[in-house]
């Protein structure tokens, strides 16, 4: 069995002291991850806005030309 050894008051100091930092950043972490996601799913939002406006374009195009067919016929 091993004895029981008395652990150096630098070694405690020191892992108490990255303990507290890591319990400190911890939200600020968290929100930043939290903006980034939030601008990534904005940014999404707007491609797929970008991309059915450009389907729609194509659409009105097609449904004048039908249109004026009809009007011509």
């Amino acid at each position: 069995m091993a004895e029981n050894q008395g652990v150096n008051g630098q070694v405690t100091d020191a892992v108490t002291q990255t303990n507290l930092s890591v319990l400190g950043e911890a939200p600020a972490q968290a929100m930043g991850s939290l903006y980034q996601v939030t601008t990534h799913a904005n940014g999404l939002s707007m491609q797929n806005s970008v991309s059915n406006q450009q389907n729609l374009n194509q659409l009105n195009a097609t449904i004048v030309a039908d249109a004026i067919k009809i009007l011509k016929g």
